[in-house]
């Protein structure tokens, strides 16, 4: 902290915070973009501090989100204000503590510091020469606009009209919005010259009402920029394009390559243990489709459109919760608890209709006929909706991507993933020979058809653990209630089957009862469970902070995501991670592990997610001992994967 100079009683001096980032750091501007923390100056003293003003940032893209940051030395100015009984030839103590974040492209460290300063109090006129530093300092301030700035909004662009001289040189612009949350900053952003006035055309962050919009245009690499304060009013149409020099977003493969993978991460959850579950769900409907191609072919398309259509519908709304502001990945579905309860509910009943308690041929598990094609409809929008949680290989890398691809872009990989998932019911469907390689259908589709309840009970039962997870042994005794009450309302329905007596009337009626009984009470059963305690590993929770100290302190680090409802994570755990070879190989080589609960929604985990090109979960992620870079391990790890990087046998 520096003084320009003396100051007298009632007479305000300016106040320099130099910081000086080491090599590969960055500190951050005052709205540090998708990632970072501003600057937090406490001040101690009988003056007043002003607000401090910061010199115009630079912008730093790192695997799809944008940061406002200093990669060099900075300095804040800060207007000080002494009391007006101050007596000349007196010294003022000032103090300050301030709180900023260090990081560099792959990790952050929050760090503080109190520094002091004494104010020499002069006659006026005698307060002494400046201090030549701050006349630098000065010079990367943005300069005031002097002139009022405009936006006005058409859909989710918004464009501002921002007065600057037709002669005065424009390269390399870029737009740094101070309001919070009014725009996608990784978004790209473009410019075009009308006149005296420049436009610019930005992709808004979320809905929400804008009121006033501030920030600083950069007018050219040199880090030249102007304040803009803008109000909403009249922006002319675009004029002539100025080319900004800025890359369009993040590094990621082409879209063909994309939709590749897209579709191999699909035809993957197939075989993955997260999907095993609703393989049930598919073998009634696959025996079936030997009766005749007309209808194995009627099956197969519908049932691809119900997967497709399914996924389509997450990644959009999915797509629409991040527009918002809202930080979810893959899989956020089974973050909520009503959810999951719901999922539960369907569980039973699936389970219920395969043992036979009740008929009711939705989604599709022994219907005939007419209703054959709505029924496989319905089986392919359960089977994506509960196949999707977890990521496999290929899927991962395509759906990060999908998170910061355009929506169109996006939108045709979440199809291609419904499509993957799909391909081997429609090959069944359109291909007589592998049609004919299915044993006809008999008898034995009863039998089958009750063996199937065996793996959809236990994923009920999987449900109903992952509610405790989620809500608390409260929420998921209140689960529990609801899954006995609707068995035996399903009882009831199907003894009225067998007997002929007309039951269904009046069993939707209790089912709509129950559920609107349910949506009052099940809320204040919630409750956030309190952690398991250490494992094996003794990882640590997930911080960026914690994770910044393991690391500037040179050690070794291992960082893993999961979440309860993820079969992959888990086998991943039991096969790779919770291992005493493990645990020893790690001890001996002194690794620090961090363990991200990504069950419930975490923004912090998203972002770390979103960071490193992941849409959801597994995500491994090794640092070496002092390597700059750390290394993302495969989504199915082996069982000496994890020993072999502690011991350095593996690259």
């Amino acid at each position: 902290m520096i003084a320009e100079h003396g100051v007298a009683p009632g007479g305000t001096v300016t106040l320099a915070v130099h910081f000086t980032p080491e090599k590969t750091y960055h500190g951050y501007w005052q709205n540090p973009g998708d990632a970072g923390l501003g600057t937090v100056l406490t001040w101690t003293g009988p003056g007043k501090a002003g607000a401090p003003s910061y010199p115009v940032p630079e912008t730093l893209l790192i695997s799809g989100l944008m940061n406002h940051v200093y990669q060099s030395d900075f300095a804040l100015l800060v207007p000080y204000t002494v009391p007006a009984d101050a007596k000349a030839g007196s010294e003022i103590p000032l103090k300050l503590k301030a709180d900023w974040l260090a990081c560099t492209d792959t990790m952050c460290v929050p760090e503080s510091g109190e520094m002091s300063a004494v104010l020499k109090v002069t006659v006026p006129g005698a307060e002494g020469p400046s201090d030549p530093r701050f006349d630098a300092w000065r010079a990367k301030l943005p300069a005031p606009l002097g002139a009022a700035a405009h936006w006005a909004i058409a859909g989710d662009t918004l464009r501002l009209a921002i007065p600057f001289p037709a002669s005065g040189k424009v390269e390399n612009p870029h737009f740094f919005a101070a309001s919070e949350n009014a725009v996608a900053y990784a978004a790209p952003q473009s410019f075009s010259r009308k006149g005296d006035m420049l436009i610019v055309t930005l992709k808004r962050a979320g809905q929400g009402a804008l009121k006033d919009l501030s920030g600083v245009l950069r007018l050219n690499s040199a880090g030249d920029g102007v304040e803009v304060s803008a109000t909403q009013g009249a922006v002319p149409a675009d004029g002539e394009p100025i080319a900004t020099g800025e890359s369009k977003g993040p590094e990621l493969p082409a879209l063909p390559w994309l939709i590749l993978a897209a579709l191999a991460g699909g035809l993957l959850l197939n075989i993955m243990p997260c999907v095993f579950p609703i393989l049930s769900l598919k073998a009634l409907s696959l025996a079936r489709a030997g009766e005749s191609q007309a209808e194995a072919r009627v099956e197969g398309i519908f049932y691809s459109a119900g997967v497709i259509v399914a996924c389509s519908l997450l990644g959009a709304l999915l797509l629409s919760l991040r527009a918002a502001g809202q930080q979810v990945g893959w899989a956020f579905q089974l973050q909520e608890p009503g959810v999951v309860a719901a999922l539960l509910m369907l569980a039973v009943a699936i389970t219920a209709n395969l043992l036979g308690l009740f008929e009711f041929s939705v989604p599709g598990f022994a219907s005939h006929g007419a209703g054959s094609s709505r029924s496989a409809f319905a089986t392919g929008l359960l089977a994506a909706f509960v196949a999707t949680p977890c990521t496999g290989p290929f899927m991962a890398s395509a759906m990060g991507a999908a998170l910061l691809l355009p929506v169109p872009a996006a939108m045709l990989l979440f199809a291609s993933l419904g499509l993957g998932i799909a391909l081997p019911f429609l090959a069944i469907a359109f291909v007589p020979a592998l049609r004919r390689a299915l044993p006809r259908p008999g008898a034995w589709m009863n039998w089958f058809r009750r063996a199937m309840a065996v793996p959809m009970g236990l994923t009920a039962l999987g449900l109903l653990w992952l509610a405790s997870r989620l809500g608390g042994n409260g929420f998921a005794g209140f689960c529990l209630v609801l899954a006995i009450v609707l068995i035996a309302v399903l009882a009831m329905l199907g003894d009225g089957q067998r007997k002929g007596l007309g039951r269904g009337v009046k069993a939707l009626g209790l089912i709509a009862a129950g559920a609107v009984a349910a949506a009052i009470i099940m809320p204040r059963t919630i409750q956030h469970p309190g952690d398991e305690g250490a494992d094996l590993l003794g990882a640590q929770a997930f911080s960026e902070a914690a994770l910044g100290a393991a690391l500037g302190s040179g050690q070794p680090a291992f960082v893993y995501f999961t979440a309860d409802w993820c079969l992959t994570c888990k086998v991943n755990e039991r096969v790779a991670i919770e291992r005493e070879e493990t645990r020893e190989a790690f001890a001996k080589a002194g690794v620090k592990v961090f363990k991200g609960d990504w069950t419930r929604r975490d923004p912090a985990i998203t972002r770390y997610l979103t960071a490193h090109g992941a849409a959801g979960v597994p995500l491994y992620v090794w640092y070496p001992k002092g390597a700059k870079q750390p290394s993302q391990l495969p989504q199915v790890l082996g069982p000496e994967t994890l020993a072999e990087l502690a011991r350095g046998t593996k690259s």
